[in-house]
């Protein structure tokens, strides 16, 4: 199983994008988002996701993103989108000029939550490894693509079957900035089976 950029199918593709086999870059527009009822209310569907299928029941999806984020809630990062209501995605999301969130969310039959630790606000990259067992998934993250730790374990309910996987950007405010896409690899599950 390669990451083959021929493969990779839009769901809302930005204006502004490119790819080659070494880096993918997107270009956010304002007001775009991944976001469902919990806490907020609201229900947002708006951002572009790139994207590969696959039945492929273990493997794992390494890539580093770098970004130029500057407002509340920028972000750019690993995403298994299915439906509207059913996705997970992982990422750095700008807050203001004292920190950033490293986090993730789960959005199962159209509830997300989310998952933060807070991070400085100078990184500017940061690598995600995705990892899938069945109907279950690993995110983990890495400063310099070596080591990688845990953000979350968790389960999509309709991730059992042909699943779409890859990559997201969006500024959920008046915002936009460049996400880039780099060292993208898909191989065997790293994610080791629990004993």
């Amino acid at each position: 199983m390669n990451f083959d950029i021929n493969n990779l199918i839009w769901t809302r593709p930005p204006r502004t994008c490119e790819i080659t086999p070494e880096k993918i870059v997107m270009v956010t527009e304002p007001h775009t988002d991944l976001w469902q009822r919990t806490y907020y209310g609201f229900q947002n569907d708006s951002a572009p996701v790139l994207q590969l299928e696959t039945e492929e029941q273990y493997f794992s999806f390494t890539v580093k993103t770098d970004f130029a984020s500057r407002r509340r809630f920028d972000q750019c990062g690993v995403a298994v989108y299915l439906d509207s209501e059913n996705w997970l995605k992982a990422s750095v999301e700008y807050e203001n000029e004292t920190f950033q969130r490293l986090g993730s969310v789960v959005t199962n039959h159209g509830y997300s939550d989310w998952a933060t630790t807070d991070i400085a606000a100078d990184i500017r990259s940061m690598w995600y490894r995705l990892s899938r067992r069945g109907s279950d998934y690993c995110l983990e993250c890495s400063p310099d693509g070596q080591t990688f730790r845990q953000m979350r374990i968790c389960r999509l309910w309709e991730g059992a079957g042909r699943i779409a996987f890859g990559l997201y950007a969006c500024s959920p405010e008046e915002s936009s900035f460049r996400a880039e896409f780099t060292h993208m690899t898909l191989g065997p599950c790293l994610w080791r089976a629990h004993e």
